[in-house]
């Protein structure tokens, strides 16, 4: 399926508590990666479906909250395009070093949304 749903992040004021419940509630196998100074992203992968990861809110004052991610094949086209089409880029594209690119938007209706290439469509 074109544009399929590909992660879903949690970006959270509590990892620690977060990966309690959702271990518990779901029995969701995770495995935390650093990803720089004091930066631990945390894979979480269900056994079946779409997997995701979680990480600390890096919005302050932000809530926790969960973003679900698309696959495009060019992350810098897409984003390019939201503005055109009355959204807002809210994270311009970034790089993950050896796994693709992604950006975050907000559609029109005020809907967060990521955008994600993977390294091996570019």
């Amino acid at each position: 399926m074109p544009n399929a749903f590909v992660h879903v992040e949690l970006s959270t004021t509590d990892p620690e508590k977060a990966k309690a419940f959702y271990g518990q509630l779901f029995a969701w196998k995770m495995e935390d990666m650093e990803m720089g100074p004091g930066i631990t992203y945390t894979m979480v992968s269900p056994g079946e479906g779409t997997g995701g990861g979680l990480m600390k809110q890096m919005m302050p004052g932000a809530p926790s909250a969960w973003l679900p991610y698309v696959k495009v094949d060019d992350a810098k086209a897409s984003t390019a395009k939201v503005a055109a089409l009355g959204g807002t880029v809210i994270k311009d594209v970034a790089e993950v070093p050896g796994m693709g690119w992604f950006s975050i938007i907000v559609d029109p209706t005020g809907a967060f949304l990521g955008l994600w290439q993977d390294a091996q469509t570019s």
